[in-house]
């Protein structure tokens, strides 16, 4: 069987931890098959982010035209947008599929830096509107009118527990009509966390793309941010930055088509 083609909309991270580096690892220990449009070039480490280079709008779409007039696609993954620009022309171009997207509103990274402006931030209602889930975490479910602002959308709200308090951590999936299921579990004590969200988002884009239930993908995406994070190969020398280890995983089967454990 053909993999699921899965195209991520992201910023790449030159220390492999987040964005694209980290959609392509997760994606491609799922079985899918990862593709990209990247929006930005950062420089990035550990220690933080030291430069950040928006891509044209122009250029992120012909990236996405070329794969999928070419390759086609089951499900998109959208990450740190770059610019207002690129979010309109992103929203613009994705109004013509009818596949699964995950929205994963970026806005400050890891290590403090802001990803995204007031204005693409004002952008980002549109891409809400397109998407299938939104993947906020809880300061950006905040700025975007918490989960009734994002939720008037029409779209699913996977609403992540990580920044919360207290030694239980709770990842909610919310629909209009309440929530849908929860995942609760102890929280990890660790250092390494970098790209969590990013990982999170693009594993259940991929789950969708594989024909998974909303309900399954999430449990999986969960599992498998938690078990990367269990994994991480402790990197760095930055104090809560360190990259997770998708790729140390095991027990999580690259086949969409075998048994879900």
């Amino acid at each position: 069987m053909k993999p699921a083609r899965i195209l991520m909309i992201a910023g790449s991270d030159s220390g492999g931890g987040a964005g694209i580096q980290a959609d392509i690892k997760t994606v491609t220990m799922l079985g899918g098959h990862a593709m990209t449009a990247i929006t930005a070039v950062t420089a990035q480490n550990t220690l933080g982010v030291q430069a950040v280079h928006a891509i044209p709008a122009e250029m992120v779409i012909a990236q996405m035209d070329s794969v999928i007039s070419d390759i086609g696609v089951d499900a998109v993954k959208i990450g740190m947008i770059g610019s207002a620009e690129t979010a309109e022309a992103v929203a613009e171009y994705l109004t013509r599929l009818s596949v699964p997207i995950v929205f994963d509103p970026v806005m400050i990274a890891t290590s403090g830096a802001v990803l995204a402006d007031a204005r693409t931030i004002s952008v980002f209602q549109r891409l809400m509107a397109l998407a299938s889930v939104v993947t906020p975490n809880i300061p950006e479910m905040e700025a975007l009118g918490g989960a009734a602002g994002i939720l008037r959308h029409g779209c699913i709200l996977l609403a992540k527990g990580g920044h919360g308090q207290g030694d239980e951590l709770v990842d909610q999936l919310i629909g209009p009509s309440g929530t849908l299921r929860e995942y609760r579990a102890a929280r990890i004590d660790t250092v390494h966390t970098h790209g969590t969200g990013c990982t999170l988002a693009s594993a259940l884009a991929c789950r969708l793309g594989q024909g998974y239930p909303i309900g399954e993908a999430f449990d999986d995406a969960v599992r498998f941010v938690r078990a990367a994070i269990l994994s991480a190969p402790g990197l760095g020398q930055g104090q809560g930055q360190g990259p997770l280890g998708q790729q140390n995983i095991d027990g999580f089967r690259a086949n969409d088509n075998a048994d879900r454990a």
